[in-house]
């Protein structure tokens, strides 16, 4: 419940910076979607998708564990995933430890579509975001985003494996 004694408007300083968040959750994603699409024919949600399975060790992982990676409702992913099954870059399959779930795993040919893809889309991510930061503002990028992601919710989001 919000403090009756806060500001009900945005102080010229939140408006200034929400509008630049808020012009960045906007335009990046269409951007990122428009450069997957004409690199390699994929949207970056199924792109997604395909990096998350080719991160892990066996190329598998449960649907709801994808669909929470992804922050996605099962079906909408479980229709993602059937499109990536058609281009027959995902197969789906029983877990066998656990019948009540479900595996997405990655195929070889789903795995060099993702190698395909990757060096176009690292390109553009760092053309659209990282070339025109400092290190330091990266670093600061990361944690304010970081922040950002816990207060949604507060098991954070996907996290590459800590490098060796």
């Amino acid at each position: 419940m919000s403090d009756v004694n806060e500001p009900s408007e945005f102080t010229d300083e939140e408006l200034r910076t929400w509008s630049a968040v808020a012009t960045v959750l906007e335009w990046l994603p269409s951007a990122l979607d428009a450069q997957l699409q004409r690199d390699a024919g994929l949207t970056h949600f199924e792109y997604g998708i395909l990096f998350a399975l080719s991160d892990t060790t066996d190329r598998t992982l449960r649907m709801s564990t994808l669909a929470d990676y992804a922050n996605s409702s099962l079906s909408r992913l479980s229709r993602a995933v059937a499109r990536l099954e058609a281009r027959h870059w995902v197969q789906r399959c029983t877990d066998p430890g656990d019948g009540r779930y479900t595996l997405a795993v990655l195929t070889d040919l789903g795995s060099h579509k993702v190698a395909e893809a990757t060096p176009s889309h690292v390109q553009a991510v760092r053309r659209l975001v990282f070339d025109s930061l400092t290190q330091s503002q990266s670093r600061q990028l990361r944690e304010i985003s970081r922040r950002i992601t816990l207060a949604i919710r507060a098991e954070g989001g996907w996290q590459p494996p800590a490098a060796e």
